[in-house]
């Protein structure tokens, strides 16, 4: 029966560890990203400066690391899990190892590249990614992705929050951050009510 649906559970971190290794080449560079990350964080933002719109576009760029190793670990830990019928603990460092070792490969790839470089700040994203997911798969999912949500809401608060006064101060301005910031506030607000509630 496992040998039946083996690739169902082999196949998709292999495939992805593929696509993050054709990521690692000219295509995904900064100088390629930035042709449609630019435009669309600028139609998103039209008022920001384009030191922020760089400072967006890096951070974009950093985001999709922690999420490609976060995808990676999450899929070896289930065909470890599943697949192979290993103990959570198990599951998790092998997963962890695998994605680890990847991600120094992809970035000695890099440094190969007249486009692009290796870099040790992106190795510990990477990990970084691969540890959260596994965290959460470890804990279960819904109860991970409650705590994500509410580390996000109070990100966009308090960090909305800043960047409106921010931007107050330098004359700069807001526009959408007057209704997310305020919204992620009220969100926080009805989770805790949520919470108590029930509690």
């Amino acid at each position: 029966m496992i040998a039946a649906v083996a690739p169902a559970y082999w196949l998709p971190p292999v495939v992805w560890m593929a696509v993050i290794f054709g990521l690692s080449s000219d295509t995904a560079s900064a100088e390629q990203t930035s042709r449609f990350l630019l435009p669309l964080v600028h139609w998103l933002l039209p008022w920001a400066t384009s030191a922020q719109l760089d400072l967006l576009h890096a951070a974009a760029r950093k985001s999709g690391h922690l999420v490609e190793y976060a995808v990676l670990a999450a899929l070896w830990f289930r065909a470890f899990a599943r697949g192979r019928g290993l103990a959570p603990r198990a599951a998790s460092w092998l997963a962890l190892a695998i994605a680890v070792v990847w991600a120094f490969v992809d970035e000695g790839h890099q440094s190969t590249l007249l486009s692009r470089n290796g870099s040790a700040l992106d190795v510990g994203i990477d990990a970084g990614g691969a540890v959260l997911a596994l965290a959460a798969a470890r804990r279960g999912w819904r109860a991970a992705l409650d705590r994500a949500a509410g580390a996000l809401l109070w990100i966009a608060c308090v960090g909305g929050g800043a960047a409106l006064a921010v931007n107050v101060w330098a004359g700069v301005p807001s526009g959408a951050l007057w209704a997310t910031a305020p919204a992620a506030a009220l969100l926080l607000v009805i989770r805790w009510r949520r919470a108590h509630r029930g509690s």
